[in-house]
C-alpha cells in the first residue's frame, strides 16, 4: 500500500535536513513539487508543477502550475514557448520565514500583477494570494501546517503520524468548502468570469459555503427533530362553517 503524499513529502523534507548538506530554501524543492505533482495529477484538466521559470519581467517564480494544454507533448519537461503558468506561481520561504507576512512583500505583489495567482510557502504554511478589481493583493486561502519550525522539526520526526493528521486536510481540507490544494491548482474564476472574485463575492460565497456546511453537520439532528414533530402534530379543529 503507497504512503499517502502528504506522508512522502514530510519524508523527503527529513531525509534531506538529516543530511545536514542543504540550504534553507532549494535544497527542498523536489518534495514540494512531488506533491502538487501528485495532486495535480488527479485533476481535469490535470496541473503539472514546472520548476525555475525564467524572468519575463517580474522576476524569477520558484514554480509555475501549468495544465497539460500547455504542453505540446504529456512527456514534454517544459511548456510550449511563452505559455504563462495558466494556475500561477509558487514562491518559496525558508522554514523559519513567517510566509504570512511575507505574503504581501513587493516581491508577492509583482508576481501576482504578472501571473494572477501566487501560492507563498514555507512548507509549513500555504498562502495563496491573489488580487482584487484594483490589483490589490489579497489573501484568498490559507493553511497552516505547524506554527513555528521547531513544530515542524519534531513532525518531520514521525511522518507517518504527522500525514494521519494533517494529510487530508493539506490535500482536502475545507476552509468555506474549498479544497485547498486543489483548489489552489485548479482556480478559474478569473478564466469564468474575465477577472479575479471581488473581496465582497468572496465573503459572500465563503459565508454561503460555511452555511451549507453547519446545515450537512446538523443533518440528522434536523431530521430527527422532523420526524419528532411529525409525529407528534396537533389535530387543529376544522374552521369550516355550514
Amino acid at each position: 500500500m503507497s504512503s499517502h503524499p502528504v506522508e512522502t513529502y514530510l519524508k523527503d523534507l527529513s531525509e534531506i535536513y538529516r543530511t545536514g548538506g542543504g540550504v534553507a530554501e532549494e535544497s527542498y524543492y523536489g518534495p514540494l513539487e512531488n506533491l502538487l505533482n501528485e495532486t495535480g495529477r488527479k485533476l481535469k484538466p490535470r496541473v503539472r508543477c514546472v520548476a525555475q521559470l525564467r524572468n519575463t519581467g517580474a522576476g524569477e517564480p520558484d514554480f509555475g502550475l501549468y495544465t497539460t494544454n500547455q504542453f505540446q507533448r504529456s512527456r514534454d519537461a517544459r511548456p510550449m514557448e511563452g505559455q504563462k503558468p495558466e494556475r500561477g506561481v509558487i514562491e518559496c520561504k525558508p522554514w523559519n520565514d513567517d510566509s504570512f507576512a511575507r505574503s504581501e512583500s513587493a516581491q508577492v505583489s509583482r508576481y501576482g500583477k504578472k501571473y494572477g495567482l501566487v501560492l507563498v510557502t514555507n512548507y509549513r504554511d500555504f498562502v495563496l494570494i491573489g488580487h482584487d478589481e484594483r490589483a490589490k493583493p489579497i489573501r484568498l486561502e490559507s493553511f497552516r501546517m505547524a506554527e513555528d519550525e521547531n513544530t515542524f522539526r519534531a513532525m518531520l520526526a514521525q511522518p507517518h503520524k504527522a500525514a494521519q493528521q494533517h494529510g487530508e486536510r493539506l490535500v482536502e481540507y475545507h476552509i468555506g468548502g474549498y479544497q485547498v490544494i486543489k483548489k489552489w491548482l485548479s482556480y478559474r474564476e478569473k478564466a469564468i468570469l474575465g477577472r479575479g472574485l471581488r473581496v465582497e463575492e468572496a465573503e459572500y460565497v465563503t459565508e454561503m459555503a460555511r452555511r451549507i456546511a453547519a446545515l450537512i453537520l446538523m443533518q440528522p439532528e434536523l431530521d430527527a427533530n422532523y420526524e419528532a414533530v411529525k409525529a407528534d402534530t396537533w389535530p387543529w379543529p376544522s374552521q369550516r362553517t355550514t
